[in-house]
This record gives C-alpha cells, structure tokens and sequence, in this order.
C-alpha cells in the first residue's frame, strides 16, 4: 500500500519525504506576518504570489538560481528585492516566513538557514490558501489538459461580468498581461496543479484548497518523474475528488473514460459537460469562420445559448463550454457570457500569434503531452485547411524526455504536413535507459507516410524552415520552454 502524506493526504510515491530532520512543527503561517522571503521566486506561480503578497502590503524578498527576464523585470517593477543564486545570507534578518519552491531541494543553503534560525516555512498552496482565498470561494480548475485555458476564460468571464474576481493561472492572460489578479469579489479562479508541493510534502498541489465548484477536464498520465504509472495518476485525482463536499458542485467532462469512473458515487454535485446527449451542458453546431468559432450550448437538453469565440479547436471548445457551465451556476447570464466570450484575446503561448512575415504565420503554443499536441495540430490545421501546416515539436518536458510516450507520438502528427522534430535538449538529466528518441520519432513519422525531419539543435530547424517554407505556410510551434526564441529568429530570417 501507499503512504498517505500527513501535510496534505497525498498519495505518495512510497517515498515521500518531509524534510528528514526538518522541524514540521514550523510548516505554519504565523497569525502575524510583516516579512516574507520566497526560495525560487522567478517560477511562474512563486512569481505571481510574490506579486500578490506586495500588492496586499507585505515586505518581499526573493531568490532563485539564474535570474532572468521577463519575471525578474515584472517583479523588480513590483518593488521585490530578488537575489541571483541561493545563499543563507539571502533570507533577510526578522523573516516571518518563508515560502518553498516545490523544485527547491531541502539541502538548499536558504532552507538550512530557514532550519537554523527556526523560521516559520510553508509551501506555495498554503501561501495562497491563507493569502490570497482566504475568505473568498475557490474554484479550482483541475486536469491534465486545458487548466489553464478553462481558467482563463472563465476568470475573463467572470471580470466582463462585473464579479470582480481574483485569480492565480499559469499562463498570462493577454487581456490583463498577467497571471494573477487581486479582486474585490467572493471568487477566486486557481489553476489546480496535480504536480507536487514541495520537499516537505509530496502531495499535489491541488489538495491544498477547498474548492466552492471545481472543473476536471480530463485525467491521463503525466510528470512521470513524479507518478509512477496510470494507477497513480488516477489515485491523486481520487483524493482531490473526496475533498469535495456536498455543498461543493463539480463539472466532469463527459468523453474521459478515467473522469467518467473518477466521478462516480462522489458526495458532491456533478455535472457533466462535453457532446454526450445524456450531459447537463452539451456543445452542438460547431462552425468555422475565421476568425470566428461560433457554436452552441444546451442545458439540459434545451438551448442556453449561442456563441463565438476567437479561440479554435474542439479542445478549446470543450474549455469554454465548462467556463459557460460555472459561470451561469455563479448567476452570470447568458449576454454576459457571450460578451466575455468575444472580447476573449487569450493567452500567451496557448495558440498564440507570434506574427506573420512574407506570407508565413508563426504559432506558438505550449503543447507537450501526446494528446495536447495531437488535438492542437488539428485545431490549427482546422482552422488553416487549404495551408500548409509545419509543426516544430521540442520535447523537453520530464515526460516528453522519457521513452513513456514513444510510441504514442507518431500518431500525434497526423494532420500536420511537414514536421521537425529536435534533440531533447536536456537529455542529461534523465537516465539512458528511460529516454527519448526524436530520431526514432522521425523515422516512425516517415513509416506513417509523413514528411518528417529530425534535427540536432534549433539553428538546423531555422536553416531549414527559411530554406522550404512558403507564401500562406503556417508554422506552428510546440515547447514548452523558450526553444531558443526560434519565434522571434525566424520572423527575422523569413
């Protein structure tokens, strides 16, 4: 059997580790707090909360290891003291304190020193918990797939709205050109992360909250350098489920087989969302007329409304539909719903327009996992049909790394009509024996008729592009890192 997490009822992995020799009695937010120091802040969450935790008066100070644009301007422009590279003498004297990174490790110098001087540390969820949902309802958007889409629409929603929400996503929103957001209203919009916590507490990060209404969208395997396997995957959802109660109402999408058995018999409210015609909200009459989606929604059978959005593929109408789904639950009506459906400008690296030169279109999206390539290939490619599609794939997630999904990725790049595939290019960090092959990928590609390339570095991939794209081609990009800004060079060499 697995152990339970004491901190948060985690599953763990069989070795989850609460700091060995750390004091768990110091894992606690004081009832005062003046100064707060964060371990790793230029994360996109840690970020975020820093900025959060200014903005609410505290005094904050920050470090990580490698310091770099744009979070580390966006958070001097806050006023946040931040230290390049990780040293005790970084956590400044009279620290209240102190937040932990979940990537910061317990032998960091900035822990130890925490230790020594019997600080005060928690986790990033239970900074938020206590920081930023206190006294509001959370509603928190869980998934392998589309969290930060579905959040996103609905925390635009539930502002066009007049809601005045606050909200705390892993993606930057174009309209507020930010990840979080400090209303004056009673909901908070959170991306609910099934990733672990910290050192101290190898559960998710999810099971920190009480979620008012809660969205899953889908639940497969992932972060394979934290789960095991599918069981495992499915035992953590399992946990957050429980944690809802009867008076919490949960939207499920209805084509997961593994959220369809994950909902059953489960004491809060659920309502399912998707195309089944058995669904509380089901979307119809999908259209394509760029740059218009328009589709429609019915609830219970009957119709609630119709809509269009700039957003495309069934994906992301999936997304919406569920953002729709909370939204009227939270008594916004169906005009209201529609307008922040329009004004929706996204967000960035979700299908972003990075810009267009001589006749070629670049997209950046942030796809990685099998599925989220697949579904955004075809929704570009939807889209575009009469063009072109070439798509530049980058795996250098823990998962994309490893040869877990090998064999899965050939069918991933079905739509697209050209297709490079780079180097890893952090291949060193996992294990010979577990990694992944693009060249295989290439080659497996080819067998499936593709016209499929495989390259060792990202100079290769532009040469290469400037060389064979033309006139109405559209090149979608897929990393979820920076891929050595390949966005901004081929807009300079095209």
């Amino acid at each position: 059997m697995n152990a339970i997490c004491q901190l948060s009822g985690a599953v763990c992995k069989g070795q989850c580790s609460k700091g060995d020799d750390m004091d768990l009695s110091k894992n606690r937010i004081p009832e005062k707090v003046k100064k707060i120091h964060l371990v790793a802040v230029c994360g996109t969450g840690m970020g975020a909360l820093a900025c959060i935790l200014k903005d609410s008066g505290y005094e904050v100070s920050g470090s990580d290891l490698k310091v770099y644009p744009p979070m580390s301007h966006f958070l001097a422009r806050k006023g946040v003291l931040i230290a390049d590279g990780f040293n005790g003498e970084n956590v400044p004297p009279e620290t209240d304190l102190v937040v932990v990174g979940n990537a910061v490790t317990k032998d960091n110098p900035e822990v130890i020193q925490a230790e020594k001087a019997g600080l005060s540390y928690c986790s990033m969820p239970q900074a938020v918990n206590r920081f930023m949902v206190s006294g509001r309802k959370p509603i928190v958007i869980a998934g392998t797939h589309g969290k930060t889409t579905t959040s996103s629409i609905l925390a635009w929603i539930l502002y066009c709205a007049g809601l005045d929400p606050s909200y705390i996503i892993g993606g930057i929103l174009n309209d507020f050109s930010s990840n979080y957001r400090l209303g004056r209203g009673d909901y908070v919009v959170i991306e609910g992360d099934e990733y672990d916590t910290a050192f101290f507490d190898k559960g998710a990060k999810f099971l920190h909250y009480d979620p008012f209404m809660a969205v899953l969208t889908s639940v497969e395997f992932d972060h394979a350098d934290i789960f095991r396997d599918m069981d495992h995957v499915k035992r953590t959802f399992e946990t957050f489920l429980l944690k809802l109660s009867a008076g919490s109402t949960l939207f499920a999408f209805d084509a997961d087989g593994n959220v369809s058995s994950l909902v059953e018999n489960k004491s809060c409210r659920v309502e399912r969302y998707g195309k089944s015609g058995g669904s509380a909200w089901r979307m119809i009459g999908v259209s394509v007329e760029p740059p218009w989606t328009r589709f429609e929604v019915l609830k219970a059978g009957r119709t609630f409304g119709s809509f269009k959005t700039r957003l495309f593929g069934e994906h992301n109408l999936f997304n919406t539909v569920a953002a729709v789904a909370v939204a009227h639950s939270l008594g916004v009506a169906g005009d209201a719903i529609s307008r922040g459906l329009e004004t929706f400008s996204g967000v960035k690296r979700r299908q972003e327009v990075r810009g267009r030169k001589n006749g070629v279109t670049i997209i950046d999206d942030f796809a990685h996992h099998p599925t989220a390539v697949r579904e955004t290939v075809l929704a570009v490619k939807s889209f575009h049909p009469d063009k072109r599609l070439i798509a530049v794939f980058e795996p250098r997630t823990n998962s994309s790394m490893r040869s877990v999904f090998q064999d899965v990725y050939p069918q991933s790049f079905d739509a697209a009509d050209l297709i490079c595939i780079r180097k890893p290019p952090l291949l060193d960090k996992i294990p010979l024996s577990e990694r992944f092959s693009s060249q295989k990928l290439a080659g497996d590609l080819k067998k499936r008729g593709k016209d499929a390339h495989y390259f060792e570095d990202t100079d290769s991939i532009i040469n290469f592009i400037r060389n064979t794209s033309r006139p109405g081609d559209t090149v979608l990009v897929m990393s979820n890192g920076g891929f050595d800004n390949i966005h901004e060079r081929l807009l300079e060499l095209l």
